[in-house]
C-alpha cells in the first residue's frame, strides 16, 4: 500500500510541471494575440492618421474595430429615400453621401477607415493616372474573398505584380483612344433601344410622363448589351449568353 501511495505521489508530482509549461505556453499565446491585436486595431491606425496628418491630410476620426463604417452607414440611411431632380446627374449626395460631406469637411483628398483598413481618396488627376499605371507593386489590391474571385476570375481588376502587367499589356490595346471613340457609336445605339420604349411610355400617358419599372435590371442588360457588341462584334449574342450565365452564378 505505501509503495503504491508513493507512486502516486511522485506522478502527481510529475504531471505539475506539464501542466505549469501548458498554462504558461497559453499566457504566452494570449499575450501575443493581444499584442497583435493591440497593433493593428489601436497603434497602427493611430500611426497611419499622424504619417497623413503631417502631409497636411485629414479625415474622420478612426473609431475602435469598426473605423468610419457606422458613421457611413447612417449618412446612407438618411439619404435612402432622397429622389433626384430628373435633371440632376450628381448621384454622390443620394448613393454616397458620406464621402460628400466627407470632401467638404477634409477636402479632395482625405483619409477614411473600412473598419481598421485605411483608404485614402483621391480627385488628383495625375496621381490617380500614377496608381492606375503604377509597375512598382506599391499600390497592392485588397484580396476580394473566395465568393468574388470565383465570379469574376482574377484578371487585370484583381491581379497584382507580374500578373498584373501581363493582363495590362494584353488589354491596352483595346483601350487606346482611338478605338473608345470608335465604340460611342455602338454604345449609343444600344442606349437608344432601351430608352426608345421609355419615350413612347412617356409619348402615350398624360402629360408626357410615364412610370418605368425594373430600371436596375434594364441597365444590367445594357451594359452586357454594350460590352457584347464592342467585345465580340458579330458573335454578340454569344457575349450576351455569357453575361446572363454570369448573372445566374452572381
Amino acid at each position: 500500500e505505501l509503495r503504491r501511495t508513493d507512486r502516486s505521489s511522485h506522478a502527481m508530482v510529475a504531471m505539475a510541471p506539464a501542466a505549469g509549461l501548458v498554462l504558461a505556453s497559453l499566457a504566452v499565446v494570449l499575450a501575443t494575440s493581444l499584442w497583435t491585436a493591440a497593433v493593428h486595431l489601436v497603434w497602427r491606425p493611430y500611426a497611419v492618421a499622424r504619417a497623413f496628418r503631417r502631409q497636411g491630410i485629414r479625415g474622420p476620426a478612426y473609431r475602435f474595430f469598426v473605423g468610419n463604417n457606422e458613421e457611413a452607414m447612417a449618412m446612407r440611411a438618411a439619404t435612402a429615400d432622397d429622389v433626384l431632380d430628373l435633371r440632376s446627374h450628381d448621384i454622390i449626395a443620394r448613393v454616397m453621401p458620406h464621402y460628400k460631406a466627407w470632401v467638404a469637411s477634409y477636402g479632395k483628398m482625405f483619409l477614411s477607415w473600412s473598419g481598421y483598413t485605411p483608404a485614402l481618396c483621391v480627385r488628383d488627376l495625375d496621381m490617380v493616372k500614377q496608381i492606375l499605371s503604377n509597375r512598382t507593386g506599391l499600390y497592392g489590391k485588397t484580396n476580394p474573398g473566395p465568393n468574388l474571385l470565383a465570379l469574376l476570375g482574377k484578371g487585370l481588376v484583381f491581379s497584382d505584380g507580374d500578373d498584373w502587367a501581363r493582363h495590362r499589356r494584353i488589354v491596352h490595346p483595346a483601350f487606346t483612344m482611338d478605338k473608345l471613340k470608335m465604340m460611342t457609336r455602338t454604345m449609343a445605339e444600344c442606349a437608344g433601344e432601351m430608352v426608345r420604349p421609355w419615350e413612347a411610355l412617356a409619348a402615350a400617358s398624360d402629360g408626357g410622363v410615364a412610370r418605368v419599372d425594373d430600371v436596375g435590371q434594364q441597365f444590367v442588360e445594357l451594359t452586357a448589351d454594350v460590352i457584347s457588341h464592342t467585345a465580340f462584334g458579330s458573335s454578340y449574342r454569344e457575349g450576351k449568353e455569357v453575361f446572363m450565365a454570369q448573372r445566374e452564378l452572381q
